[in-house]
């Protein structure tokens, strides 16, 4: 007796982003050279990029900003 094929909910497409090609839009963290994560809006970028830095002080870390195509490095500790 065949067990009754149970049909798998429809799977949405995944938003893969490739760690080797530079983002199109919005804004990403790059650590020592290699893009890490994606953010909408350069607040978060750089916030989440402070954050790394204050962990780990020795990294390099800059936003990379998708539009210009540029990058601005996160200084530590932060300028007040």
């Amino acid at each position: 007796m065949k067990k009754p094929k149970i049909e798998a909910e429809e799977q949405q497409p995944r938003k893969i982003i490739r760690a080797d090609k530079a983002p199109t839009e919005g804004y990403s963290l790059v650590v020592d050279g290699h893009f890490k994560s994606h953010h909408d809006t350069v607040e978060a970028a750089e916030e989440a990029g402070m954050a790394l830095k204050n962990q780990y002080q020795m990294l390099q870390v800059q936003v990379y900003d998708a539009a210009t195509k540029t990058r601005s490095m996160i200084e530590w500790p932060a300028p007040v």
